[in-house]
């Protein structure tokens, strides 16, 4: 997910994609864990994407704060 798509979600559905990122990892990490994914390096992305995510969840938390 890129930022332009992410900066079009609304602060809703941003926590709840977070969320849904979130249990995606856990299970590919567990998936992982017994048998090795195809391509490893989607556990990479998965975590970049979360970090893209909570990146501006919080860059609105500070713009709310500073209004």
């Amino acid at each position: 997910m890129k930022t332009p798509e992410i900066r079009e979600l609304s602060t809703p559905d941003l926590l709840e994609r977070i969320d849904t990122e979130r249990t995606m990892l856990v299970r590919m990490k567990l998936n992982h864990a017994i048998t090795p994914l195809d391509n490893p390096q989607k556990l990479k992305q998965t975590k970049i994407t979360i970090a893209r995510l909570l990146t501006e969840l919080h860059s609105r938390e500070l713009q709310q704060e500073s209004k």
